[in-house]
């Protein structure tokens, strides 16, 4: 583990460690106090072995797990290339790379998303889902607590994938919701520290039973389902949200029947929530 200003001591990393290393192996944790993408970062470091593995054997511990933990992100990104405003103190920025065994990720950001749900809400009292990679409080306001981004990454025969995780943990804006509206006093490393061990185990499920395992417990947090939703799918633009298969696809009801939509690069709305 290393860090740069912001102690590992403050964020509980030896503690973490000592608790997930068990989990995944060669895990390596770092927290730095500012950078542009945690996502970006690890990304271009498997890019790196990626392309030195053209002309070598790609290493066992070229591929050991990382957690990446930033204080604050600068040039922070969602899902369809959007922003995502951090702050330091009041936002938990992470991410980890973990290769998967696994050839079918359908569903993966579905049950990153519950796995965050599950530590921070376990009564499932304030936070809901909205497909394909959204936490949103469940009082009806539409508004986001946080998001996921999952990248892919081939080196040499395996594939690695880097999960952004970000959140706000105090108040950004009243368009956005704030996980101290429902912990109050919460902190990053508190945060970090709830949910990491449940995000690893079910992040482990996954790879042996995919999505299919964890769809009764994303269901019955599916802020979605019943919903009129607008789409910019073009086969479907409105419809009436079915909930979500097994393997991750999100089901519409529209005016030609069934739709499944199975690309995150599809935006989906409840029909009075303007994009």
């Amino acid at each position: 583990m290393r860090a740069t200003s912001p102690s590992l001591a403050k964020w509980g990393t030896l503690a973490l460690w000592d608790t997930l290393s068990p989990l995944l192996p060669g895990l390596s944790i770092e927290v730095v106090e500012s950078i542009a993408s945690t996502n970006a970062e690890l990304v271009e470091r498997l890019r790196v072995v990626a392309s030195s593995g053209r002309n070598r054997h790609v290493r066992a511990d070229d591929l050991n797990p990382c957690l990446l933990v930033a204080e604050q992100q600068t040039e922070g990104r969602g899902r369809l290339g959007r922003a995502w405003q951090s702050a330091a103190g009041a936002s938990l920025t992470f991410s980890l790379c973990l290769p998967l065994q696994r050839a079918d990720w359908s569903g993966l950001s579905l049950v990153v998303g519950l796995s965050v749900a599950e530590a921070l809400d376990p009564e499932a009292q304030h936070l809901g889902l909205k497909w394909p990679n959204d936490l949103w409080v469940s009082d009806g306001s539409h508004r986001k607590l946080g998001g996921i981004l999952i990248e892919a990454i081939s080196v040499g025969t395996s594939r690695v994938a880097v999960i952004g995780v970000g959140l706000n943990i105090q108040p950004l804006g009243q368009s956005v919701a704030s996980l101290s509206e429902f912990h109050p006093g919460a902190t990053a490393p508190w945060a970090l520290s709830k949910l990491l061990p449940v995000l690893v185990q079910r992040l482990l499920r996954f790879e042996q039973h995919g999505f299919a395992e964890a769809a009764e417990a994303f269901a019955q947090r599916d802020i979605l389902r019943g919903r009129t939703l607008t789409t910019t799918d073009p086969a479907c633009p409105l419809g009436l949200a079915e909930g979500v298969d097994v393997d991750g696809a999100l089901v519409l009801r529209g005016d030609a029947g069934t739709h499944r939509i199975v690309s995150g690069e599809v935006s989906v709305r409840p029909a009075q929530v303007a994009y």
